[in-house]
């Protein structure tokens, strides 16, 4: 009783449908999906420390990797 069977969930679809239409119901997804990738792109950025020059303009720093170089001591003995 608790739970809704397949045929509860096509009528509410068409249900749907009918209210709001195919085409405001297609707005509404791809509102959503921008959103989401707008939100995706916002913590992605806000991950990376930002740096203002002089100018004012703002700077995205960027990992870097640097490797010590070997020591050879051991190739002069």
């Amino acid at each position: 009783m608790g739970s809704l069977s397949i045929t509860h969930w096509l009528i509410l679809l068409v249900v749907v449908v009918i209210i709001f239409g195919t085409s405001k119901l297609k707005n509404a997804g791809k509102d959503l999906g921008s959103a989401v990738k707008g939100f995706k792109e916002a913590v992605k950025e806000e991950e990376k420390p930002k740096i203002t020059n002089n100018d004012g303009k703002v700077i995205i720093a960027e990992e870097v990797k640097v490797e010590k170089p070997k020591d050879n001591r051991s190739a002069d003995l």
